[in-house]
């Protein structure tokens, strides 16, 4: 089966050279197949995808293409779990307003990827249906939480997928699965339907395999929604229209101290490298140093509020107003044996750590104290940004590991480096840019707020001089 962008595809639907039906009927056996070797879908959706085609006019770009939502976003008469137990049964009325955006373009939904337990982890190990395994390698984790987003996309099954990104989530496993990853400005897409995890944090992006889907994508699904009080007003440029490889005016900055914490040789080589061609293409690129304290302060001040809005966030789900209910004689037991059984233990832990922030006692001294650093941060970030157009980091300090060495996995600078973007908001693309034991490694790339074209044409320039740009796909089954 051969693997396509959605440029390709689209080209292939109109001049006739494919046939649709017959086209996803490839799909349907290829996803079945996909299925055994990555467990990367929660579910499938192939009779939607199927009334989805009949009302494709393949007239616009996206008509017609196939792709896949990350299970946290709600789905009209289709099963929204988050891939947690608690919601196993849930079936929401209503869609979220990406899914409409995107009915409305006329793409075929094949189905509902998997996730950590509500967007709580960075391995993909804690759904409900089970891990989801490496593309590239199966003995090896996708990441996570959007890891079945991130494991489809690479695969070659489809062009692309829709994630959501509190704190990495979508960037981390497009690094480790090799594929392009975004993250919007906090504002620009619509949470409106999105199962969240902290508000404060949560974006809703995509996960493509090449800068020009992105593009696409990005433009489809960003504007203001009257429903999320929290969506921007700003106008959505055309992204796709606007890519330029000229990046000669970019002034780009790199954190010394993140890069001297590299301890893999081969790691730094890449990286070294991604330097001299952005440097080759005539950006101007220097390194700075970011305040040692806030680096180290990144992944606690993260998790007390994430997990002390998740916390609040999820109160409802007790048995009672929301979720599955365990049978037991009073209210109190109700809900704690509800919770008890209903979440993973890694998520009660999230919650413990999320109501201990909360208690009276403590708000001050922990979560409004996080808040105070995460302005610091933020000053700090803006201070930057007032002398250069970008930050660039590798996504990771390492490739994706083990399945049994995932959990021992500790945060790195690196790896803490991606919370920037969420603590302040802003937009943030994975590209992948490189191998080290024949497994992909990224390069991530950072910019002011709602500039989110620049950070597209800075990934569009550097993808055009890569050596392999676009044949990132690891799917068995697949010529390109």
């Amino acid at each position: 089966m051969k693997v396509y962008s959605i440029e390709s595809l689209h080209d292939a639907f109109q001049s006739g050279k494919v046939e649709p039906k017959d086209y996803y009927q490839q799909i349907y056996k290829e996803a079945q197949f996909q299925q055994k070797r990555l467990n990367a879908f929660a579910y499938t959706t192939f009779g939607k995808a199927e009334k989805d085609l009949k009302n494709a006019d393949f007239q616009n770009i996206l008509s017609g293409i196939p792709y896949v939502l990350k299970d946290n976003l709600c789905t009209q008469n289709i099963y929204t779990t988050a891939s947690s137990r608690m919601l196993e049964d849930y079936i929401p009325t209503y869609n979220a307003h990406v899914v409409d955006l995107l009915e409305r373009q006329g793409c075929c939904l094949i189905g509902k990827s998997s996730m950590d337990e509500l967007g709580m982890g960075f391995t993909n190990m804690t759904a409900l249906t089970g891990p989801v395994y490496n593309p590239w390698d199966v003995s090896r984790i996708a990441g996570g939480s959007s890891g079945g987003s991130a494991a489809l996309v690479a695969s070659g099954l489809i062009p692309f997928a829709l994630g959501s990104d509190t704190g990495d989530s979508i960037r981390r496993p497009a690094g480790y699965c090799g594929v392009v990853g975004m993250k919007p400005t906090w504002g620009r897409v619509s949470r409106y339907g999105l199962i969240p995890y902290a508000s404060s944090l949560d974006t809703i992006g995509a996960l493509t395999r090449n800068v020009r889907d992105m593009a696409i994508v990005m433009k489809n699904i960003s504007g203001h929604d009257h429903r999320d009080m929290t969506s921007s007003f700003q106008s959505v440029p055309r992204y796709f229209h606007h890519l330029s490889l000229d990046i000669s005016h970019l002034k780009i900055a790199f954190f010394k101290n993140i890069y001297d914490s590299l301890t893999d040789l081969q790691m730094k080589k890449i990286f070294d490298d991604m330097v001299v061609l952005l440097k080759q293409q005539g950006a101007k690129v220097d390194e700075i140093d970011f305040p040692e304290r806030y680096l180290k302060s990144l992944v606690p001040v993260y998790n007390i509020i994430a997990n002390g809005e998740s916390t609040s966030n999820h109160a409802c789900l007790d048995g009672i107003k929301y979720g599955m209910r365990e049978d037991e004689k009073s209210i109190e037991d109700i809900v704690i044996q509800s919770r008890s059984r209903g979440f993973t233990k890694s998520t009660q832990q999230r919650f413990i750590l999320g109501m201990l922030v909360l208690k009276e006692e403590n708000q001050e001294k922990m979560f409004r104290k996080s808040q105070k650093v995460r302005r610091l941060i933020v000053e700090e970030l803006n201070h930057i940004f007032q002398h250069y157009d970008l930050i660039i980091s590798l996504n990771s300090d390492s490739i994706a590991p083990h399945i049994q060495d995932a959990m021992k996995k500790s945060s790195s600078l690196v790896d803490a480096q991606l919370l920037l973007a969420n603590l302040a908001g802003l937009p943030s693309l994975t590209l992948p840019c490189g191998f080290v034991d024949d497994m992909p490694v990224a390069i991530n790339l950072t910019g002011r707020l709602f500039e989110e074209q620049t950070v597209l044409n800075c990934a569009y320039a550097l993808e055009n001089v890569l050596p392999f740009k676009n044949q990132y796909v690891r799917g068995d089954h697949f010529e390109i």
